[in-house]
């Protein structure tokens, strides 16, 4: 099925990977948003969970080995063309998750990614996130607090 002018929406999913540096970011390599800093992911394959498809695609476009630990919230990114055809429809699955125990957390670019790297929280701002990637991250990092607090 073609991501552009699809037939039905494409389940995605999204990886806010929470570490001492901050939050995991890739550089989107291919439309939509190419160019555009956003959170690992992609699109979910035939007979895979979600939570594999986040693994897998966090490890594709940064080279790290993720634990995911629980869903964030899922998202509808529809596009419309200026003759108001849908021309993306993705249904994005966003998943919380830290760098597996034991693993350098250097990221290397892959995939369909053209960079990755970590980012501060207050380096965000400026990276003209789109403002559904933004809200992920902050209840990913609510998330992330409570599940911490649980803990002790």
């Amino acid at each position: 099925m073609s991501r552009k002018y699809p037939e039905r929406p494409v389940v995605g999913v999204g990886v806010v990977v929470l570490g001492a540096a901050g939050v995991l970011m890739i550089r989107r390599g291919k439309p939509p948003r190419e160019g555009q800093w956003s959170l690992p992911g992609g699109a979910q394959k035939l007979g895979e969970t979600a939570f594999e498809a986040a693994k897998r695609e966090a490890r594709e476009e940064t080279g790290l080995d993720v634990e995911v630990l629980g869903l964030i919230d899922v998202v509808d990114s529809i596009r419309h063309d200026d003759d108001g055809r849908v021309q993306y429809h993705f249904t994005l699955v966003d998943v919380l998750a830290v760098v597996a125990n034991g693993q350098p957390a250097r990221p290397t670019a892959g995939g369909d990614a053209a960079d990755a790297a970590w980012f501060g929280f207050d380096d965000l701002p400026g990276l003209g996130l789109w403002s559904e990637t933004d809200r992920i991250i902050k209840l990913g990092c609510e998330m992330h607090q409570a599940l911490d607090a649980a803990r002790d």
